[in-house]
């Protein structure tokens, strides 16, 4: 089977890396950096065992990466549309940017070619194409990576999820992806867009109902960890939800589908409450990290105060969406002296000049007044944090997910402020 992989960002290379092991891919970007350094076996960000796995691939010569489409597409079997949707400050979708991007390929690809699409687009993407392309076959396979166990989480699904408008494809899509699940469902192409906006604002809705019953344990003596474990023992409930009190969700995803299905609700005229307040309450519970470190320093104006992982999660070295990068921005214009580290950081953006990024650990905390946790990085864990605490000039710990909670256990004179404790 051959297949062109079209977007080439963090979906587009893993794809591309993991489908090589199987079959012929060809990652097709517009982007000349981006193609270059992939055709180096360079990723275009930071996620663990992708590099080997794209060298794996190149040498194999079962993958190559091309900026032509004539060349990608002419053999294609599979066009599998896995370009990132941007999203604006508002968490609105730029679907444009993606179609036009298709819309160069599809001339190239053979007819009755198979289009799937992984890249996160509205409910109805599928219908509209099939119109303006009757030529093709178009599916929907919702993307469901994380950022720094995308291997992972693409080669060793669960179960997936396809929309199929008829079968004609269907036993192309078992071959192709059989490789990396147990269980393929398949359903009309609509059903799994919504599926896609559907469980991204369900987790949603799970984060941010926890975070406000953790605002309201901050008050009673209740502690939102114990009663988060409460509910994952109703069997109705279930040990896996997404049931954890502490940061925001961040980062365009989840607020992207959130979005997507209030914008819907508007258009079709119907009448929502739930979805649209789930961003809301995110948005409030964003600012509970500034709110802590302006209540206890009684001001900020002046303040010294490190912060501790600057990338929107573990694993990765991206600044995007970051909700670190929103704290700074919030602690300088506050008047706050800001350190930084994080241990996948070299540089940081012009817009972020006045922070100061350390190059350890040690120096980040040195003479600082309060110290907020941010990203979850395990050397943070692995620190000797008696002695570090000695450097501080006051020892006040906001780590809204009581990350750091064992090893500042027994520190004199540490307080270690969390969400959810009183």
């Amino acid at each position: 089977m051959n297949i062109c992989v079209l977007g080439l960002w963090h979906l587009g290379s893993v794809t591309a890396a993991c489908s090589a092991r199987w079959f012929n891919v060809v990652g097709l970007d517009f982007e000349p950096g981006t193609v270059g350094n992939l055709g180096a076996g360079r990723a275009p960000l930071l996620e663990p065992g992708l590099n080997e796995l794209l060298a794996a691939g190149l040498a194999s010569g079962k993958l190559s990466f091309t900026t032509d489409p004539q060349a990608a597409c002419s053999q294609a079997d599979v066009l599998w549309l896995t370009c990132d949707t941007p999203v604006n400050e508002s968490d609105e979708s730029d679907v444009g940017s993606v179609t036009a991007k298709l819309r160069r390929a599809l001339p190239h690809l053979p007819a009755g070619a198979l289009v799937l699409i992984s890249a996160q687009l509205p409910v109805g993407t599928c219908a509209a194409l099939e119109a303006e392309f009757p030529g093709f076959h178009f599916a929907c396979y919702p993307e469901n990576l994380r950022l720094g166990k995308a291997l992972d989480s693409f080669e060793k699904a669960e179960r997936i999820v396809v929309g199929l408008r008829s079968d004609a494809k269907r036993a192309l899509l078992e071959q192709l992806l059989s490789p990396f699940t147990p269980q393929i469902v398949f359903m009309r192409t609509e059903s799994a867009e919504m599926v896609k906006h559907a469980l991204n604002s369900f987790l949603a809705l799970s984060i941010t109902f926890i975070n406000e019953v953790a605002r309201l344990c901050e008050h009673t003596g209740a502690d939102a960890k114990e009663v988060a474990f409460g509910l994952k023992t109703e069997a109705r409930i279930g040990s896996k939800a997404y049931l954890g009190p502490g940061g925001p969700f961040a980062g365009g995803t989840l607020a992207r589908d959130v979005v997507t299905l209030t914008q819907l609700a508007r258009v079709t005229g119907e009448t929502i409450s739930v979805i649209p307040a789930i961003k809301q309450s995110n948005d409030l519970h964003r600012g509970w990290v500034f709110r802590r470190l302006e209540a206890r320093l009684g001001g900020l104006r002046g303040r010294k105060i490190a912060v501790l992982g600057l990338t929107y999660t573990t694993n990765t070295d991206t600044l995007r969406r970051s909700a670190a990068v929103e704290l700074c921005f919030k602690l300088l214009q506050a008047g706050a002296q800001v350190t930084a580290f994080d241990p996948a950081v070299r540089t940081l953006p012009p817009e972020l000049h006045a922070v100061s990024l350390c190059p350890d650990l040690a120096a980040a905390v040195r003479g600082v007044e309060a110290v907020a946790v941010c990203t979850e990085w395990p050397q943070f864990r692995q620190a000797d944090w008696t002695a570090l605490a000695a450097t501080l000039r006051g020892r006040v710990f906001v780590d809204a997910n009581c990350f750091l909670e064992r090893e500042l256990k027994g520190i004199s004179g540490v307080e270690h402020l969390s969400v959810g404790r009183a």
